[in-house]
Formats: structure tokens, sequence, C-alpha cells
């Protein structure tokens, strides 16, 4: 397997957890869990799909950015990550 391969794999299996904790999540509101256990839940996607960001950034960063850089076409390589980091908060 290709380390882009396996990156892909890391990832899919995080959402699938996520998907998971966001489904239980769901379920415990319906069945009106305690709230400090839905936060717990809520706490536990979040950190989980901080992780896919970074698994996905780490791979662009390696790949597209540094074909970009290469290519001499970093200016759009970085003002596409600004856009990116805008976006999310950051």
């Amino acid at each position: 397997m290709t380390k882009k391969e396996l990156c892909k794999k890391d990832i899919l299996r995080r959402l699938k957890i996520s998907e998971g904790h966001f489904k239980k999540i769901i379920q415990m509101v319906e069945e009106d869990k305690y709230c400090i256990d839905i936060l717990q839940q809520t706490s536990a996607v979040k950190n989980s799909i901080g992780k896919v960001e970074e698994l996905i950034l780490d791979n662009h960063l390696r790949s597209c950015v540094t074909k970009a850089f290469k290519k001499d076409k970093s200016d759009n390589a970085i003002k596409e990550l600004l856009q990116v980091f805008k976006k999310s908060g950051n």
C-alpha cells in the first residue's frame, strides 16, 4: 500500500468512528441523557474531526503543495491554504 492509500484508509477509519460518535449523540439527545455525557461525546467528535483535518492537511502539504512549489505555482497554493484557514476561523 502506498502512503496515500494508507492515509486515505486512516482518514476513512477516523470518519467512521466520528460517525458512530455522532449517531450516539443523536440517540443520547433523543433519550434525554445527562448533558455532561452528551458533551463528552461531542468533544470526542470534535477531536476526531480535528485529527482528520490534520491528516488531510499533512497529505495536502506533502503532495499537492510540494508539486505546486516545484511547478513555481507557490502563490496559488499559499492563497488556497490561507482561504481554508480563514474559513475555519484559525
